[in-house]
């Protein structure tokens, strides 16, 4: 399992992105206290992301945070029916 993050933020943008993908904060909270995998995007950013379902179909949720701040911000959003074309590489 990848290492989790505890200690964020939701930026004013994360969180309207939230609102109009319908992915609530329980969700972003659940991928980013235990993440499938955690991946540097570039210096300071990482990419948290987990399987979660909504209305009976199973999504990648992708987490965007800015980690080199105290305390981390969750900068977007997002979730994905194609989960293989992000999980390449990965148990």
């Amino acid at each position: 399992m990848a290492r989790q993050l505890k200690d964020f933020i939701i930026t004013s943008h994360a969180a309207a992105q939230m609102k109009r993908r319908g992915i609530s904060e329980g969700v972003v909270r659940l991928i980013l206290s235990a993440p499938e995998r955690r991946d540097t995007v570039r210096s300071g950013r990482d990419l948290f992301q987990a399987r979660a379902a909504f209305a009976g179909k199973t999504y990648l949720v992708r987490v965007f945070v800015d980690v080199d701040r105290q305390p981390a911000e969750v900068v977007t959003v997002y979730r994905s029916s194609r989960i293989e074309k992000y999980r390449r590489g990965q148990p």
